[in-house]
């Protein structure tokens, strides 16, 4: 096996244009590294069947974002066992079709950790550039894992060993399955990719969403640091034009992106669509106050794209061209994760928010039910059956929380030992175990009680 080649990459800030080299010149950049960065062990033959698999492939769950699994979730759970990881958590985890788990974070040693489901056992641990911690990791149905860190997607296979690395500019914030089986990224800088879930091969032109900077005007651009305007990302501030895990309706090729070009007033939801072997823009709406640390949310028809922004309202979109629906405003700024389930129940995220539930009826929202009492420290899934998790505050610490997604009412609540602050995400496994991280770099684990 050949593992994949990372390659040297130039240290230079763009101090007038979050972009890299144009197209053209970027071409020969990466025609002279594609010959060691995509050397890997996959073949040319992508088995789109293999897909995106099942568990909790993606930080939402699915390409669609909607924090929803199709199993039959418990009623009641345990922890079957908890670990330190050693560093922070900044990205919901994930979980393969065989229960491994992958989460990105930040050590001397280790950006990338897999565990075993069952023990918490570490199954491998690898070292990547330090902002791969800023980069949601993605599973395969064969549990190969795709993740970002500094210039590079990367992907690993399951016992940790390299497949390939591609070069990009900045790094990947939002990296999710197409409907075709291939991977596209966004990185915080706004590049556009479509890559080879085998073998790292660019598919498609790459696209620059803040446009390609003027050459004969400053000829002097160089790339911008991978790591620029991160630290603004999980606010939606303006230094990270795109701060979130975009959405992808695999049916149509179409995909949501939310961005914030430098000096606009207001962050826009932007609509795009990678079909006929290109990416290309559909529509724009200028809609997200004060930005967005929101990932957009597809309705299980495709037809409505949720989104939430800074100003505390949840935005109901027309995926066909743009228009605003609805609007609901909230009591906070919604962050992470909208959890849509497959019959249109809509339960918003956000650490300063209490659990809350509504129902799309078409031009208007209505509150379906809300539970003020539990204030969320987490995004809060759906699974099949009328059960829901989410992590909640309980006097001074943190509790798993089981409700029911038709009334809201808590059925089972479980401690989280000795946990602090507030977690990443709610993962489900195929077999319904539940997995959630605290920020601070605590693991935790509950299994099904029968």
């Amino acid at each position: 096996m050949k593992t994949g080649v990372r390659q040297v990459r130039s240290g230079g800030v763009l101090a007038t244009s979050m972009w890299r080299p144009s197209r053209i010149r970027a071409a020969a950049v990466l025609a002279a590294v594609g010959a060691l960065a995509l050397s890997g062990c996959g073949t040319d033959v992508d088995d789109i069947t293999v897909g995106p698999g099942t568990g909790w492939p993606a930080a939402y769950h699915d390409s669609r974002n909607s924090a929803a699994s199709p199993i039959t979730g418990a009623r009641k759970v345990a922890l079957s066992w908890s670990r330190p990881i050693g560093g922070p958590i900044a990205e919901a985890v994930t979980i393969g079709p065989d229960g491994q788990i992958f989460l990105t974070t930040r050590t001397p040693n280790c950006a990338i950790f897999s565990f075993q489901m069952a023990t918490g056992r570490k199954r491998f641990c690898n070292k990547l550039e330090p902002n791969a911690i800023s980069s949601p990791s993605l599973v395969d149905g064969m549990t190969n894992v795709y993740i970002g860190d500094d210039s590079h997607v990367t992907s690993f296979n399951y016992l940790g060993q390299p497949r390939w690395s591609t070069t990009v500019a900045g790094t990947p914030v939002s990296l999710q399955f197409t409907g075709d089986g291939t991977l596209i990224t966004v990185t915080q800088s706004g590049q556009v990719d479509v890559l080879s879930r085998q073998t790292g091969e660019r598919l498609v032109p790459t696209v620059q969403l803040l446009g390609e900077p003027d050459y004969l005007a400053h000829p002097d651009l160089t790339w911008p640091a991978a790591g620029q305007g991160l630290d603004d990302c999980r606010t939606g501030g303006p230094q990270c034009p795109v701060a979130n895990i975009s959405a992808v309706d695999a049916a149509s090729g179409r995909f949501f992106v939310t961005l914030w070009q430098p000096g606009k007033p207001t962050a826009a939801l932007i609509a795009l669509r990678y079909a006929n072997n290109k990416i290309q823009q559909e529509w724009h709406a200028d809609m997200l106050s004060g930005g967005s640390a929101t990932s957009p949310t597809l309705s299980t028809d495709g037809k409505t794209v949720y989104v939430g922004d800074n100003s505390k309202r949840l935005i109901a979109v027309d995926t066909s061209d743009g228009r605003t629906k609805w609007v609901q405003p909230l009591e906070w700024a919604p962050r992470g994760g909208i959890s849509v389930s497959s019959d249109g129940l809509i339960i918003p995220s956000g650490d300063e928010g209490y659990l809350l539930a509504l129902r799309d009826k078409g031009d208007v929202p209505e509150i379906a039910w809300e539970r003020k009492d539990l204030a969320l420290r987490g995004t809060p899934v759906q699974t099949a059956g009328g059960t829901g998790y989410t992590t909640a505050t309980i006097g001074d610490g943190l509790n798993l929380i089981t409700f029911d997604t038709g009334s809201g009412a808590t059925i089972d609540s479980d401690v989280l030992p000795d946990a602090a602050g507030a977690t990443t995400g709610t993962s489900v496994s195929a077999k319904g175990e539940i997995v959630v991280a605290t920020r601070i770099g605590e693991l935790f684990a509950f299994v099904p009680e029968h």
